[in-house]
């Protein structure tokens, strides 16, 4: 299974993703290169910016990809 049917799946499931959860699920790294292969191919994902911290404490902000399903709010978030 290629790591964009594995995404794909995982986005299908759970509703959205994060970089740090692709790569310790999948060992994807280049999360936004698949998002963008998937978009390519007709699914409808979206991406939010979210604030947490880092793992030293700093405040930070990420990207959470999320797949949606016609008109409806996206799941996950």
């Amino acid at each position: 299974m290629s790591q964009n049917e594995m995404i794909l799946e995982y986005l299908e499931k759970e509703g959205s993703i994060t970089q740090a959860e692709a790569i310790n699920r999948f060992g994807c790294y280049r999360l936004g290169a698949r998002v963008w292969e998937l978009k390519q191919r007709g699914h409808k994902i979206i991406k939010y910016t979210e604030k947490g911290r880092n793992r030293f404490g700093l405040p930070t902000r990420y990207a959470r990809y999320a797949l949606v399903h016609g008109l409806q709010e996206p799941q996950g978030l």
